[in-house]
């Protein structure tokens, strides 16, 4: 890793970590990683969760990106809906009654081919694997955009990619007769709707080409970036799972990983996620 790429990271780092913070009034949040992940404590989502908690809920998720609700052992799939329906309206996956298993082969922004891509998924996993495993990692990509450097920034800029790759080359599915699969062009570096922050939006999984480039071009760019996100461990953290606990992670900046190192065993959860009514503009 070169100095200079080590200097911006800790340069995007440090800003982020400076960024001011009002203190929480009606839930106890503590930062996890100096980049990304909060633990939440002080709320039980199976008795529901009342405007003023969510407004804190909302804050923590725009500050720290994934959060981790523990001893939510209470928690039916109904709160769990019920909780999704207070960030938008609930995803229904296009492949949902194909697919039963998930493993952690890429890293993605889930379904980010859809005209209005998932913003929030909630994970409660009910059952760990006998062999132990099974972590989750993310990245910020808030810093994987602001550790790039200034002319690498500013070519990315007003970019746009578009993105269906995953149904074949990942999920190996295709198109039922008179069936059409997602593939919606978005910014690679959108600013987030809620925050107004710069954020890279491309992952392996699903992003295709760059539209304003050559096919030669944009696949050298795109595994740049990837290779980029990736590698980025600064930028990264890793939620070990424990009974009864619930994760909400920001599915616009972030990219998931799912580490697939318990099989055969299962690690069996309910997940819901949610989108809202427009797309991702620079």
């Amino acid at each position: 890793m070169s100095f200079y790429r080590d200097f911006n990271e800790n340069t995007a780092v440090e800003a982020w970590n400076t960024a001011p913070r009002k203190p929480y009034e009606t839930i106890e949040v503590t930062r996890i990683s100096p980049t990304i992940r909060a633990g939440v404590e002080g709320i039980d989502l199976s008795e529901g969760v009342s405007d003023v908690h969510f407004a804190e809920i909302e804050r923590a998720l725009d500050e720290n990106l994934v959060l981790a609700f523990r001893n939510q052992g209470n928690l039916t799939i109904e709160a769990l809906k019920d909780f999704g329906r207070r960030f938008g309206k609930l995803h229904a996956h296009v492949l949902a009654s194909e697919r039963k298993i998930a493993g952690g082969d890429t890293d993605p922004d889930d379904v980010s081919c859809d005209p209005h891509p998932i913003f929030a998924s909630l994970l409660h996993v009910t059952k760990l694997p006998e062999s132990g495993g099974g972590d989750t990692a993310f990245i910020n990509l808030h810093l994987a955009y602001d550790a790039l450097s200034p002319s690498l920034r500013a070519f990315l800029d007003g970019l746009t990619a578009d993105g269906a790759l995953a149904w074949t080359a990942g999920y190996g599915a295709k198109p039922q007769p008179g069936q059409t699969f997602p593939a919606t062009e978005h910014p690679v570096v959108p600013r987030h709707p809620r925050t107004g922050r710069k954020f890279l939006y491309v992952n392996e999984g699903f992003t295709s080409h760059i539209v304003q480039s050559t096919r030669h071009e944009s696949d050298a760019v795109l595994r740049l970036l990837f290779c980029h996100i990736e590698t980025s461990e600064a930028l990264q953290t890793r939620v070990q799972w424990q009974p009864h606990t619930l994760v909400l992670w920001d599915n616009w900046a972030t990219q998931h990983h799912a580490v697939w190192d318990y099989y055969p065993f299962e690690r069996p959860g309910e997940r819901v996620s949610a989108y809202l009514d427009y797309g991702l503009s620079a």
